[in-house]
C-alpha cells in the first residue's frame, strides 16, 4: 500500500455511502442519529460527485406514504422553506372529463423542486454527528485481491490539487449513485439485470396555470400516446411531464404542439406555448429494474446497492422516493442492530431481511407503476378497452377510488389488494364494452355516432372479451412473477 492508503486504513470509516441523493443523504442522517446495539456511533463517509443543487425533472412528488417515512426519519422539515406544495390526491382526465381521486383520510403528500429538496437533505446529513460529506468522484471499488471482498472506494476530490484516486476504506460500502449507476454490474455480478427502457419523460415548467383540481396531481390520458402528468412544484410553477415512447421524434417541440397539446386542458395551452418558446426541453429515461436479492454468493461481499441503482419503476405513479425512504427506515432499524459490519454472514442475513421486509410496499409500487402505464399509454385496441374501463371504474367512486389510491399512495401496501383491483378493472372493462355506447360510423356518413352494442354485436364482443382478459393477464402476470422471482 502507498503511504496515503496506510494512513487512511489506520482510521477507517464504518460505512461509506456513494451518492448524496435521496437515499444516500437520508441514510447517512438516519444511521448517524440512531443508537447502535454496541452504543458506538457510526463513522460515515458520504461521497458525492457534485454538491451543487441538482436540476432534474423527476423526484419532485412525494406520496403520503413517502412523507410518512420522511417523518419517521425526522426529516419532514426538509420540505419547509422550499416552497413545497401539499398534494391531496389526483385528477385523471379523459376526453376533457376529470375524475377526482382524493387521498383517503385527508392524507397529504408534498411536491417541490427536486434540487431544493436534495439540498435540504444534504444539509441535514452535513449536520449529523459522525457524518463527513466529501465532494468527490468515485471511480472504482477497492477489492481485496485474495477474498474479492470490497474494502472501500477510490475517489478524486473536487478540490484543486487533490490526490487522484484517493482511497477510502470502510467495513461496509453502500452504493446509491442513482439510475445511471457506474457500479451496478460490479456489485451484482452474475445477478446483474439490465434496466429495461419503457419510454422518456419530456419536462417543462409552466407558470401560473390553473389545474383541474387545486393541490392535486393531474394525469391526462392522451390518445395514441403516453400519459401527461402535471403537478405544482411551487406557488407559481407547475411541472408538466409528457411521456414519449421510443424512438423520440426528431422535432420534439413540433410533435408536442401537433400531437399532445390539443388533448390537454385549455388552461394549459398558452403556458405550454410560452414554455416551449422560452425553455429547453429536458428529458429523462423511464426504466424498469427489478430488485434482485443481495448478499448471496452471486453478489460482492462488503457492498450493496440502494435506491435507483438497484430498483427502478416507471415514475408515472411518483413512487420512487417513497420506496427509497421506506428502504432507509428499514435499513436504519436493521443496521443499528449489527455488532460487526465486517461480518458478512451477519450482513447477508440483514440484507435478506431487508429484501423481504420492503417487499410489500416495493412490489406494490413497482407492479402498479408499470401496469398503470400500460393501461394509460394504451397502444392497441385491447389496452384501449382496459384504459376506458379503468377510467369508468374510477368514476364509480367509493372503494373503486379508495382502494387504488391507497395502493398508489403507499398507505396500503398490499400486492393482493392490487391484484384484486386490477382484475376488477379488467372485468368491469369488459362489462363497459357490452353496455356503454361506443363510436360507430354509419354508411353514408363521415361522422361517428355513439351507439349501444346490440345483440348482433355480442358474438364479436365475446371473442374480443377473451382477448381483453388475456391482455390484462399478460400485463399483470409477468410483473407479479418478476417480483416473486427476485
Amino acid at each position: 500500500m502507498s503511504n496515503s492508503e496506510t494512513t487512511m486504513w489506520s482510521t477507517p470509516y464504518d460505512i461509506i455511502i456513494v451518492g448524496a441523493g435521496v437515499a444516500g443523504a437520508a441514510l447517512a442522517h438516519a444511521l448517524s442519529t440512531s443508537k447502535r446495539l454496541n452504543e458506538k456511533p457510526f463513522r460515515i463517509c458520504l461521497l458525492e460527485r457534485s454538491l451543487a443543487e441538482p436540476d432534474r425533472i423527476v423526484g419532485e412528488l412525494l406520496q403520503p406514504g413517502g412523507y410518512g417515512a420522511l417523518q419517521k426519519l425526522g426529516l419532514e422539515s426538509c420540505t419547509d422553506g422550499i416552497d413545497a406544495v401539499p398534494v391531496r390526491g389526483y385528477a385523471v382526465v379523459l376526453d376533457g372529463q376529470p375524475v377526482h381521486i382524493p387521498y383517503p383520510d385527508a392524507r397529504e403528500g408534498r411536491s417541490f423542486h427536486h434540487g431544493r429538496f436534495i439540498q435540504a437533505l444534504r444539509s441535514k446529513a452535513k449536520q449529523a454527528p459522525g457524518v463527513e460529506v466529501i465532494e468527490a468522484t468515485v471511480s472504482e471499488l477497492i477489492e481485496c485481491p485474495v477474498t474479492g471482498r470490497i474494502l472501500g472506494v477510490r475517489a478524486t476530490r473536487k478540490a484543486e490539487g487533490a490526490v487522484e484516486k484517493e482511497p477510502f476504506f470502510a467495513d461496509l460500502t453502500i452504493v446509491a449513485d442513482g439510475c445511471f449507476s457506474n457500479f451496478r454490474s460490479s456489485v451484482m455480478g452474475q445477478a446483474a439485470i439490465k434496466p429495461a427502457l419503457k419510454s422518456h419523460f419530456v419536462g417543462l415548467i409552466l407558470e401560473d396555470i390553473q389545474l383541474p383540481i387545486d393541490k392535486h396531481g393531474t394525469v391526462v390520458l392522451v390518445k395514441g400516446h403516453g400519459p401527461v402528468l402535471l403537478y405544482q412544484i411551487g406557488t407559481h410553477e407547475t411541472r408538466i411531464l409528457l411521456d414519449v415512447k421510443a424512438p423520440l421524434p426528431n422535432d420534439l417541440k413540433q410533435f408536442i404542439i401537433d400531437e399532445i397539446l390539443p388533448q390537454l386542458p385549455s388552461s394549459v395551452h398558452l403556458a405550454l406555448h410560452r414554455a416551449l418558446d422560452k425553455d429547453r426541453l429536458r428529458r429523462m429515461p423511464n426504466s424498469f429494474l427489478p430488485p434482485a436479492e443481495q448478499g448471496g454468493h452471486h453478489t460482492k461481499e462488503g457492498v450493496f446497492l440502494l435506491g435507483d441503482a438497484w430498483n427502478m419503476r416507471h415514475p408515472l405513479t411518483g413512487g420512487g422516493m417513497m420506496v427509497a425512504f421506506n428502504d432507509v427506515v428499514i435499513l436504519r432499524d436493521l443496521l443499528t442492530g449489527v455488532r460487526d459490519l465486517s461480518n458478512w454472514k451477519e450482513m447477508a442475513r440483514v440484507l435478506h431481511k431487508w429484501h423481504w421486509k420492503r417487499k410489500a410496499l416495493a412490489s406494490t409500487v413497482n407492479i402498479l407503476s408499470l401496469a398503470l402505464y400500460d393501461l394509460f399509454g394504451a397502444d392497441d385496441e385491447y389496452l384501449e378497452v382496459l384504459r376506458i374501463g379503468c377510467f369508468k371504474y374510477f368514476e364509480r367512486g367509493g372503494e373503486c377510488i379508495n382502494g387504488p389510491v391507497s395502493l398508489l399512495s403507499g398507505i396500503v401496501p398490499d400486492p393482493i389488494l392490487l391484484f384484486r383491483h386490477f382484475f376488477a378493472v379488467a372485468f368491469y372493462s369488459i362489462w363497459v364494452m357490452f353496455t356503454h355506447p361506443y363510436p360507430r360510423t354509419k354508411r353514408g356518413s363521415s361522422k361517428p355516432v355513439m351507439v349501444v352494442p346490440g345483440y348482433d354485436d355480442y358474438p364479436y364482443l365475446v371473442l374480443k372479451s377473451i382477448s381483453v382478459f388475456w391482455t390484462a393477464c399478460i400485463v399483470f402476470g409477468p410483473l407479479m412473477w418478476t417480483e416473486l422471482r427476485w
